[in-house]
């Protein structure tokens, strides 16, 4: 399967370099601009996620602690027993 991969990079890198583009922006020309392109896009969503992630994180223990008000059904059962 990594064999595919690398098939399949090497015949587009080649086709970048044959086939002749009609670019907008003079940075476009630049040969492999795509995959940088797409490479720093990837690293700065993973980034992004990290910062993110540190944002939003709970403890491990959020949902079990006690100081949390109970659900009307686990207070019932927690009564009963």
């Amino acid at each position: 399967m990594l064999l595919v991969l690398y098939t399949v990079s090497a015949a587009s890198l080649l086709l970048d370099l044959l086939v002749e583009r009609h670019v907008e922006h003079p940075f476009e020309s630049m040969s492999g601009f795509y995959p940088l392109y797409g490479f720093v896009g990837c690293v700065t969503l993973v980034l992004a996620a990290r910062l993110l992630r540190r944002l939003i994180i709970r403890p491990e223990d959020y949902y079990s602690r006690r100081d949390l008000p109970q659900h009307p059904d686990n207070a019932q059962e927690e009564r009963a027993s």
